[in-house]
């Protein structure tokens, strides 16, 4: 029996252009907590470590005339353009972020209006029915906003929605936290449309989890390390980085299975793992644990692409941007064809984590 499905019609992303590489942060002097400076030798053996427990060797920052929402509009104009749809058809417009605009010359977020309608009014778009909003869920808010928007769509409420993930951590990283070398700008988007499908087709089942009680902490906003840790007169992202590393593999895998096991899927049946691109070996060790799960031991070489080695950690965008370069064909060696199921999954602060599974059409 046909049955309405929600189904990506177009991507988008924005990659800023400025590239900054490890290399650049050799001139940092970077702190041990508060009040407790590196020496420059031992600076230079965290910058040369980190590429090796990170996998990462540049990100990208935005222009310093940039904010976060002139991001969200162009990987939003690029989705809207593949789509090949008139914006005013749209019902809503849904923006994932968690710092709002902040600007380079004055790092306090701005929130008002929200980045959605700031985006649904450059756009052009005057329709009062469609409806716009944000979304802060940590990293794994883009892939939230799907699912919320997927409600929506199957309910026969809406036709179509644009989903967009946007961030600028570049803004709101410590320059003397070595933490800082992880974070990055950008933003992605996708266009859903509810569609009549025989079968299985587009979203097929998601799963979702947050642990506030002991975990709320791992990331949080602190200020400075050259500062007091009383100061706030001005916050920087923070993190428990190693205790956010192993919660997130001991919790993704089950979080992946759970939303398969709604689809009536297992692992046999995923062609790609689109991951939240956090950390390289992080997101190797949890691929590794989700195997582990069905007692796999062979991972297929191709299976989980990834960008974080030349992007950097950019939130919410990770996972919007890596769907968009894989269908522009710019990752080498990946592409998705009809019947492919994708896995997407993300971890985050709340803490938060999601999964879905997709069916490409």
């Amino acid at each position: 029996m046909a049955q309405s499905k929600t189904v990506i019609i177009g991507t988008g992303s924005c990659i800023p252009t400025r590239s900054v590489l490890n290399s650049e942060f050799l001139g940092h002097t970077f702190f041990e907590g508060y009040g407790s400076a590196y020496a420059q030798d031992e600076t230079a053996k965290i910058v040369s470590k980190f590429q090796e427990i990170t996998d990462i060797a540049e990100r990208k920052y935005a222009s310093d005339d940039q904010v976060c929402s002139d991001l969200a509009l162009s990987a939003g104009r690029q989705a809207i353009a593949a789509a090949g749809i008139d914006p005013e058809t749209l019902d809503y417009v849904i923006v994932a972020h968690n710092f709002g605009d902040v600007r380079a010359e004055n790092r306090r977020s701005d929130f008002v209006p929200t980045l959605a309608a700031r985006v649904k009014a450059k756009l052009g778009i005057a329709s009062p029915a469609c409806v716009a909003y944000d979304l802060p869920f940590g990293c794994p808010g883009w892939l939230q906003a799907v699912i919320q928007a997927n409600y929506y769509l199957r309910s026969g409420d809406a036709k179509r929605a644009l989903v967009i993930g946007a961030e600028t951590l570049s803004r709101v990283s410590d320059p003397a936290d070595r933490d800082s070398m992880i974070y990055a700008d950008g933003a992605g988007a996708v266009v859903l449309e509810a569609q009549t499908h025989d079968g299985e087709a587009g979203i097929l089942a998601h799963a979702v989890r947050s642990d506030t009680l002991e975990h709320a902490r791992l990331l949080w906003m602190g200020p400075a390390f050259t500062k007091t840790p009383n100061d706030d007169s001005q916050l920087f992202l923070k993190m428990h980085g190693r205790k956010l590393y192993e919660y997130a593999l001991t919790t993704v895998p089950g979080v992946v299975r759970q939303a398969l096991e709604k689809a009536g899927l297992t692992l046999k049946d995923v062609d790609k793992v689109l991951i939240h691109q956090a950390n390289g070996k992080m997101d190797e060790a949890i691929l590794k644990r989700l195997f582990k799960l069905y007692g796999m031991k062979e991972i297929p070489a191709d299976i989980m692409p990834m960008t974080v080695s030349w992007l950097g950690n950019s939130s919410v965008a990770t996972v919007p941007t890596l769907l968009d370069l894989i269908v522009r064909g710019r990752m080498d060696g990946q592409a998705l064809k009809s019947g492919d199921c994708v896995v997407f999954a993300s971890v985050g602060a709340g803490m938060n984590i999601n999964a879905m599974v997709y069916r490409w059409i």
